[in-house]
């Protein structure tokens, strides 16, 4: 290194640009004071020293607010734009260290003086520069935002400091580094540095390649499965399968997502419809399968009616619906002034008891009015199999859920009043005994998890109000 006398240069202090010598760039230049310093520049001998802010958003920035090496550049071509900045194309020269900071009614002017930068061993710096190069070459390949032709033009220039510099100047780098290229005085120091910036900006290179894979991988797996699906939907018209009716699947995935599902039975219903989804429409098993989800999405699971709790109301609707039967009428009331006490279903089922025709089933449809509830009703005279009860297991054709499931399903709410007619008429035979079955659907400490055969999750019958008859 060897340092020339100063001189007094115009200085043109530059935003987020570090300009390197024998670098050809163009600049924008709108402040008062760097517009001077170019007048005065182009009045001498066209040069100018560049030097880079410390800070961008610094309009007037002081010696302390500009790095202490620059570069002393010539100027090419100046041209005055409309708008009133100017625009300056300069060739970069030599490094120089900037000394005295000079401000004056002509813009900004520093004393600087000349660096020359220097090396140890030429061998050991033939072989240095050549690994650079090479890497260099690597990270041009991975980088998209340099032009190969940077390559070639490497090629022809011998001055190992201009090559060092000339590979700085295209890499995408902090403004801070590159001023740091800038002031490296030894030529190997500044080899090995622009070595590590490259090794570290590859490796960056390499994890962004790899996210971006998997992005697009992504994408484009949902492309293609919507292309595909909007194909067969073109196919599904066209053989007239589709007459502008709504695709089956998306409204069971809509209704699943709506319907208020347990956990448990939402996720037993998503893997039902994603296997549908990969089933042909025309085999058996997707009929199964598609039966299966109507009939989960068909049972009430949130839905439920707005309860009646007025008594006197109760009571004028039983009075209208029956005449006399006072002693049954007060022991409903009752009953009913109980529940309206404790909010809750727990506690005796009521059961009417009498022979056939003296009102027990209307009396059922009374309480029904009353209370504001949906009727359904059962009738377990000659019932025998327990599967009425708590319905098939799928893997028979023709499965169905057991009779409770049914007519929650057709009643379409979660808390009706469910009649069972002639209990007592219950029979039981090999296949199974139903009135043991029946103890869970009563059983106020089992229904809220009602387990049916076919259905294959619990539903929760602790808010049905049941009445029997005998």
């Amino acid at each position: 290194m060897s340092t020339e006398d100063e001189n007094t240069y115009p200085a043109l202090p530059l935003r987020d640009v570090v300009v390197y010598p024998h670098m050809v760039i163009p600049l924008f230049v709108g402040r008062d004071k760097s517009v001077k310093a170019l007048d005065v520049a182009m009045e001498g001998n066209k040069e100018i020293l560049l030097v880079a802010q410390k800070s961008a958003s610094d309009d007037d920035p002081s010696i302390d607010d500009i790095y202490s090496v620059g570069t002393i550049a010539n100027i090419l071509q100046l041209l005055k734009l409309p708008d009133g900045t100017i625009k300056v194309l300069v060739e970069g020269a030599f490094r120089a260290s900037v000394g005295e900071f000079l401000e004056s009614e002509n813009g900004f002017s520093v004393t600087a003086s000349r660096l020359e930068s220097a090396h140890k061993n030429e061998q050991e710096l033939e072989v240095l520069s050549r690994a650079v190069v090479n890497q260099f070459e690597q990270y041009v390949k991975q980088s998209n935002k340099i032009p190969p032709e940077v390559i070639t033009s490497l090629s022809g220039i011998d001055d190992v400091s201009r090559l060092a510099d000339t590979m700085a100047a295209h890499m995408t780098i902090k403004m801070e580094e590159k001023q740091n290229i800038l002031e490296m005085l030894s030529i190997e120091e500044r080899l090995e540095y622009i070595m590590g910036l490259m090794s570290s900006e590859m490796d960056m290179f390499r994890v962004e390649k790899r996210i971006r894979g998997r992005v697009k991988s992504q994408m484009e797996k949902s492309q293609r499965e919507y292309y595909l699906n909007e194909q067969m939907k073109a196919i599904q018209k066209e053989l007239g399968e589709m007459e502008d009716a709504p695709n089956e699947i998306e409204d069971l995935a809509n209704k699943i997502e709506t319907l208020g599902m347990p956990k448990e039975a939402k996720e037993k219903a998503t893997a039902e419809l994603d296997k549908l989804k990969m089933m042909s429409p025309m085999s058996a098993e997707a009929t199964v399968v598609r039966n299966y989800i109507d009939w989960l999405v068909s049972v009430p699971w949130k839905s439920r009616s707005r309860i009646s709790r007025d008594l006197a109301k109760a009571k004028q609707i039983l009075d209208e619906d029956h005449y006399g039967l006072e002693k049954v009428k007060e022991r409903i009331l009752e009953y009913l002034a109980v529940q309206n006490r404790v909010r809750k279903m727990k506690g005796p089922i009521l059961c009417l008891v009498g022979p056939p025709g003296v009102g027990k089933t209307s009396l059922g449809k009374s309480i029904a009015r009353a209370t504001n509830r949906k009727f359904c009703r059962m009738s377990l005279g000659g019932v025998r199999d327990e599967a009425e009860i708590r319905g098939h297991r799928r893997t028979y054709i023709g499965s169905m859920p057991g009779r409770i499931i049914q007519s929650m399903a057709k009643v379409k709410k979660k808390n009706p009043l469910f009649l069972f007619d002639e209990i007592d008429k219950m029979a039981m035979d090999f296949r199974g005994d139903p009135a043991s079955a029946l103890l869970e659907v009563l059983d106020p400490e089992q229904n809220h998890t009602f387990a049916d055969h076919y259905l294959e999750v619990d539903y929760d019958l602790s808010e049905v109000m049941f009445v029997t008859t005998a």
